[in-house]
């Protein structure tokens, strides 16, 4: 008697078994009009996700300055620049399919689940912008800190501390997207695509065409690589407070100055919730000096200063405003006999020298927490200077801006013209804010996250007959056969 042979099972491989997985996540079956590029956005979202992710990853494990120094990894960076504005741009294009058609009426949950991820997108992409170490994301951390403070935020969200900015931006709101799209999709895999609610728009059930999707992944991907390829992400270099000091060291004095005597953008800021609410005589004068005379035992200009009298003070700091408004010459402050101006040249020595930055860093207990350093960048008049130069200036372009260069970084963030036409429209009003533009912005995404249950609103797409663009003879089969066979359009 022969030996049996057992007989291979089909299928049994890795491959086959991850084809199981993938199959279990599939959607079968589709009305007619599912098949279209429109109503499968969702898909390439997902697949744009995955790039992002890899992309960062990459970047994570090379570090950031890998991303402007090597060729290879400035490509890599502009790869993750393109998919988020591929990404952002389909998501708002999926919205508007939705809103169309009026499917958030059946689908209320589906609808508030995916207004709430489009809130995440724009969030992530913000501490995106905010996060690289160049002068655009200096003046968008600066910007986003007026924001997130004026919405009283500003303990939890600090843009200008990098570690917490790279949390936000690779830990907390990708967790938070993964959990909302599972959800989002499984909602939508169960009960399948929304069917019209018009019984003028004929349909059938179809087979899901997954290698048409699959295809125009590719072809998206294509598109992503191609203006990587041709249009690298934006760099501009940072300006940093010893760049500061060399080439404008009156400024840096007279800035320095101005955090002394409390008459500083920083010291006079409204909030005064924390990290920004701290003494600047104390972070910048006083705490960087005692470490000065701590090591080299020079005499201490300072405390012959605290030692006048309130009106010496005053004539005091008067004469060093004067004498450094004069662009006076560095270093002759010594010859002096105003013991502020000893004190200021002394600092403004050790920031050209690149030891006053470090100072602050470390009283923030982070070197990578620049809160105390870019408030007082942004104090002086080098830093506004800087600004205009590079077209960031907020109240012009909103709170991210790329600034000078190529017409497509200008308008990079169009989804944020709403934003910014409401802050040059307010610029003028003195009681209006940055927390009354945050706001309306948080009352404009609460209305349209819970746009199903606002009557009239609500009805807004069908009375404008909106579901045409998106259902018509190109996307519904039954439509272009009606139309072929002389039948009244919808």
């Amino acid at each position: 008697m022969g030996v049996l042979k057992r007989k291979k099972r089909p299928g049994n491989s890795v491959l086959a078994d991850f084809r199981s997985v993938a199959s279990f996540f599939y959607i079968k079956k589709v009305p007619s009009y599912g098949n279209s590029f429109f109503f499968t956005i969702g898909f390439y979202l997902l697949a744009l996700f995955g790039l992002l992710a890899i992309t960062g990853m990459v970047m994570m494990i090379f570090g950031v300055q890998w991303g402007y120094t090597s060729g290879i990894g400035n490509f890599v960076r502009s790869v993750h620049l393109w998919a988020a504005e591929a990404f952002v741009t389909l998501i708002f294009i999926h919205l508007l399919v939705n809103f169309s058609t009026s499917m958030f009426k059946r689908r209320k949950l589906v609808w508030i689940l995916g207004s709430a991820m489009l809130f995440l997108v724009l969030l992530e992409f913000a501490f995106g912008i905010a996060l690289p170490n160049d002068f655009v994301a200096q003046v968008n951390a600066r910007s986003g800190a007026d924001l997130w403070n004026g919405m009283g935020l500003g303990f939890w969200i600090n843009p200008l501390n990098r570690n917490a900015v790279l949390g936000w931006h690779i830990a907390i709101v990708p967790l938070l997207l993964v959990i909302l799209m599972f959800t989002h999709y499984i909602l939508v895999k169960n009960k399948g695509i929304s069917t019209p609610y018009r019984k003028d728009i004929p349909y059938s059930m179809v087979a899901a065409d997954h290698k048409a999707m699959y295809r125009r992944t590719g072809y998206i991907f294509a598109i992503v690589l191609l203006f990587a390829l041709l249009l690298h992400a934006p760099y501009s270099p940072p300006m940093t407070m010893q760049s500061w000091a060399k080439s404008s060291p009156d400024t840096f004095a007279l800035t320095l100055l101005s955090e002394f005597n409390y008459s500083s953008g920083t010291a006079t800021y409204l909030d005064t919730i924390n990290p920004y609410r701290f003494s600047t005589r104390e972070v910048y004068v006083t705490e960087p000096y005692d470490e000065y005379i701590n090591a080299t035992h020079q005499p201490n200009e300072l405390q012959a200063f605290l030692l006048e009298t309130p009106a010496e003070q005053n004539a005091s700091i008067s004469e060093a405003f004067g004498y450094f408004s004069g662009n006076a010459a560095f270093p002759q402050g010594q010859n002096q006999t105003d013991p502020l101006i000893s004190v200021m040249e002394t600092l403004t020595g050790m920031a050209q020298s690149g030891i006053y930055g470090p100072v602050l860093r470390s009283e923030s207990s982070s070197s990578s927490n620049s809160t105390y350093s870019l408030l007082l960048l942004s104090d002086s008049e080098a830093f506004d200077n800087e600004t205009t130069e590079n077209g960031l200036q907020v109240s012009q372009l909103g709170m991210l801006s790329i600034g000078n260069g190529a017409l497509w970084q200008q308008y990079m963030m169009y989804w944020l013209l709403p934003y910014n036409i409401m802050e040059i429209a307010t610029s003028g009003i003195s009681w209006w804010n940055d927390l009354q533009n945050g706001t309306v912005a948080l009352i404009a995404f609460a209305i349209l996250m819970f746009l199903p249950y606002i009557p009239y609103l609500r009805d807004v797409p069908d009375r404008f007959k909106l579901y045409k663009l998106f259902w018509n003879g190109s996307t519904v089969p039954e439509l272009r056969s009606q139309k072929g066979k002389g039948r009244k359009k919808i």
